[in-house]
């Protein structure tokens, strides 16, 4: 909750929120059995995780400025290779594969269905993102007309 910007700490806090929520869930679906996840999703949930893993570590290994609120370092610069060539953030494209994912892993559709209101949550944390680095960090709008993908190739 380090974040100085209002709506910043809303999104830090309702993301914190979902997430209990879609553990709580997990848990009782599991215990009450409504919904049976075939155990091929389970097992294609767990290879999606595992790959997000691999991406987040890249992510952190290309990315030396990576912060959890958004600000802008000393001799911060934009990022423009590797991951960062393909989409602009390539740290919530693997939340997402991480959070998507996990519910699929407890074996809960419930609850993954509630993990999808992730994606409006991530979309206005980027935007203020975007915004903040624009106006903050050099050669960030220039990026911003190269790279013009998001999060996912050819979809978002």
């Amino acid at each position: 909750m380090k974040e100085k910007e209002k709506e910043q700490k809303q999104i830090i806090f309702l993301s914190a929120l979902l997430f209990l929520a879609t553990f709580i869930l997990a848990g009782l679906d599991y215990r009450f059995s409504w919904f049976q996840v075939p155990s091929l999703i389970t097992w294609c949930a767990s290879f999606i995780f595992l790959a997000s893993y691999l991406l987040y570590a890249e992510v952190l290994r290309e990315n030396n400025h990576l912060f959890r609120i958004i600000d802008v370092q000393d001799q911060q610069n934009v990022i423009s290779t590797g991951l960062y060539g393909i989409v602009r953030h390539p740290m919530y494209l693997a939340t997402l594969g991480l959070f998507l994912s996990i519910p699929l892993i407890l074996g809960s559709l419930l609850a993954f269905l509630v993990m999808l209101l992730y994606l409006p949550i991530i979309n206005q944390r980027i935007k203020g993102e975007e915004a903040f680095l624009e106006k903050n960090l050099e050669g960030y709008q220039e990026y911003k007309n190269q790279v013009t993908t998001k999060i996912i190739p050819f979809l978002w």
